[in-house]
């Protein structure tokens, strides 16, 4: 199994009054989740399912990446801030695709990457990794940058 997980883009607005979960994309977030969205495609990913967290910065950032990946998206609570290992198993034993996407959060992403692949890393917005779990252990096949997307 292949599990790509992309942080949701940008969603700083310095004068937000609501509610934290609330926060939407900013302009700048779409336009990079947009792109990174633009790289999958030249990549010929193919993520059998796209799921994410209920939060809107992560829904919209999965309603764009499977724009360009036409994938079907579903939303799933575990990928709520707090998400950790057990959840992930959870969600293994619910959807056994082959190729899943998961649109969500720091700092639990770069935490279940860690435990599954040994990695140090931080993922940024709208960054993007990819660990194949096909043994044991996961190994870490890409870590994007949304930057790197641009090229």
């Amino acid at each position: 199994m292949r599990i790509y997980l992309l942080r949701h883009g940008a969603a700083d607005w310095p004068d937000w009054t609501g509610p934290d979960d609330d926060r939407p994309l900013t302009d700048a977030g779409r336009q990079e989740v947009a792109e990174v969205g633009r790289f999958l495609f030249r990549q010929q990913a193919a993520p059998d399912v796209i799921l994410t967290s209920p939060l809107p910065r992560a829904a919209q950032t999965a309603e764009i990446a499977a724009a360009h990946l036409r994938a079907p998206i579903h939303e799933e609570k575990l990928l709520a801030p707090g998400f950790g290992g057990d959840d992930l198993k959870r969600l293994r034993q619910k959807y056994p695709q082959d190729s899943l996407m998961l649109v969500g959060h720091e700092p639990d992403f770069t935490e279940v990457i860690a435990a599954l692949t040994g990695a140090s890393l931080k993922l940024s917005k709208a960054g993007l990794a990819l660990v194949d779990l096909k043994s044991q252990k996961g190994k870490l096949l890409w870590l994007l940058p949304p930057k790197l997307a641009k090229a």
